[in-house]
């Protein structure tokens, strides 16, 4: 199996938004903003092939969906759709996709299922052979949101995903579609149900994988977020968060399993590592992947 790193289309979001109760002299270090407050953040999404037999996409960032009004509020930079000029450059078209992995459903992670907007057209899915895996606890937030979040939804997804005939509902370890190659853990700090999924690692030490991959998504945006006490204004609530996050990070630095960033500008890929203070960064970090093996 070999895994790529996949850009999609970047965005630009309010630094003092994204840092949570963090001051701006802190954040600004980590990443500098712009005249406007704004630091620049990517849309990520891994590709892994084959995996259970199968071509996985895990998320599709923001896409190109918005109309340009939108585009504008929500600080997207690119009006064509990058994740695919991504996918193409690896050799895969969207036929190519078997199945994408969401880890939820708000806009700048699930906006790249969506063909680039044109006017008068309504929103169409772009993977035309993809089954879609969704938690089920967040499924239900996303087709009943509440009014903090209902602004991250795209209130055409949930029927066109469902209209596929292709969509699983997960609310324990592992999916039928991808069977024990893909191993799920839960997060409620972002946003009910956040599914985060864990590529299964080819040791296996006193029983549990080791040495695996976890698309990290909002629980853990990026390098900085790693730090446990940073967390973001869009979290529903900050100090669960952290408990998870403290949880999470000891799991997968006793499993050697390496965290992909989706919203990391210049990290793909990074091990965890934890100081005398206890502390987390990271270390080993890689900037792209381009058909790494899984082991490597």
């Amino acid at each position: 199996m070999k895994l790529w790193s996949l850009l999609g289309n970047s965005q630009k979001l309010d630094g003092g938004a994204m840092f949570g109760n963090a001051p701006r002299a802190m954040w600004s270090q980590w990443m500098p903003p712009d005249g406007q407050n704004r630091v620049d953040l990517a849309c990520r999404a891994l590709l892994a092939s084959p995996l259970a037999g199968k071509t996985v996409l895990f998320e599709s960032g923001i896409g190109a969906f918005f109309e340009p009004k939108l585009r504008e509020r929500y600080g997207v930079v690119e009006d064509r759709h990058v994740l695919l000029d991504s996918l193409a450059a690896t050799g895969f078209a969207p036929e190519d996709i078997d199945v994408v992995v969401l880890s939820h459903l708000h806009f700048d992670h699930a906006g790249g299922l969506l063909a680039a907007w044109e006017e008068g057209r309504p929103p169409r899915l772009v993977f035309p052979n993809a089954h879609y895996v969704v938690g089920r606890e967040h499924w239900q937030r996303a087709i009943a949101p509440h009014a903090r979040d209902r602004a991250s939804f795209i209130p055409e997804l949930p029927a066109l995903l469902e209209a596929t005939g292709r969509l699983e509902l997960v609310d324990g370890e592992f999916s039928q579609t991808l069977g024990g190659a893909v191993r799920f853990h839960y997060s409620n700090g972002h946003t009910p149900g956040l599914m985060l999924a864990e590529i299964v690692g080819p040791e296996t030490v006193d029983g549990q994988a080791h040495g695996g991959v976890v698309f990290c998504a909002d629980l853990i945006p990026g390098r900085p977020w790693v730090h446990v006490p940073i967390t973001m204004g869009y979290d529903r609530n900050a100090e669960l968060l952290i408990d998870e996050k403290k949880a999470f990070l000891a799991d997968k630095l006793a499993r050697n399993v390496r965290l992909f960033f989706t919203h990391d500008p210049g990290c793909a890929l990074a091990q965890v590592t934890r100081n005398e203070k206890g502390r987390y960064g990271t270390t080993h970090e890689v900037a792209e992947l381009h058909a790494r093996a899984l082991a490597a």
